[in-house]
């Protein structure tokens, strides 16, 4: 997979019960799962929207075992080693160093000054991802960092991945909900943590044809609806924030049709 420095390359899944996991995003996303073959051993399904890779899903491996469930994303750059030494020289922390997957690309696992973890990477395909696709049914599109320090965050994600300020929407008593930029589009945006002791993490939507459809099936297929459907500032659809069956969090954003 090949994308411009600074976006959002892949999603992933770290589960510790992969079979559970299918079967959920399959019934509210209507997925399809392929097996990806390798020779490590490692239980690993690709999540296919009309045939487009989008998200992968995987048993946690030792480095994620910590954190439960929960999703990641790679976010594409040119030079991974780099990058990994540009993460510490801001801040920052790798976690595992710039590994190579054969047929895959080069990537490293990081973490942010105030503690949110990501992946940078190089893939090698000269194919351009599509798993972050805006107002594309069936991928992910938004980015969401939840931090105890917005303007730090943007600080340091604006020095490793060019990342810039959008523009910023007051939330009252929770502080602005500052947007994300990259070369001028709007990739997402991030907030303060709701409580002192929240760690910081990134959160992802993903996109639905039917909010209201996508909120059963949340709910029939084991999930946890925490808020919403909540329309967005701009009208552009409505947004539910939700737990996966093993306690993941995910968003998703949709249209209403009724």
């Amino acid at each position: 997979m090949s994308t411009r420095e600074g976006s959002p390359v892949w999603y992933e899944l770290m589960t510790q019960n992969p079979d559970a996991a299918q079967k959920f995003y399959k019934r509210v996303m209507g997925w399809k799962f392929e097996e990806m073959p390798n020779d490590t051993g490692v239980d690993y399904r690709v999540a296919l929207a009309r045939k487009n890779a989008v998200a992968g899903v995987m048993r946690a491996p030792d480095h994620a075992q910590a954190m439960g469930d929960r999703w990641f994303f790679y976010i594409g750059v040119d030079d991974v080693d780099a990058s990994a030494r540009q993460v510490i020289a801001l801040g920052g922390r790798v976690d595992v160093a710039p590994t190579d997957i054969p047929d895959v690309g080069r990537f490293a696992f990081c973490t942010d000054p105030q503690g949110a973890h990501f992946y940078v990477m190089r893939g090698n395909s000269p194919e351009p991802s599509k798993a972050f696709a805006p107002n594309k049914s069936g991928h992910a599109c938004w980015n969401e960092l939840v931090t105890t320090d917005q303007a730090a965050a943007l600080d340091f994600y604006g020095n490793l991945l060019g990342w810039e300020h959008g523009g910023a929407m007051p939330m009252g008593p929770a502080g602005d909900y500052t947007f994300i930029n990259l070369n001028g589009e709007m990739i997402g945006g991030m907030m303060d943590a709701p409580e002192p002791n929240t760690a910081p993490y990134w959160n992802f939507a993903l996109q639905v044809p039917d909010i209201d459809k996508a909120k059963t099936a949340v709910e029939k297929a084991g999930g946890t609806v925490r808020a919403g459907p909540m329309e967005l500032p701009d009208n552009s659809g409505w947004l539910i924030q939700t737990d996966d069956p093993q306690g993941a969090k995910i968003m998703f954003v949709g249209k209403r049709k009724g």
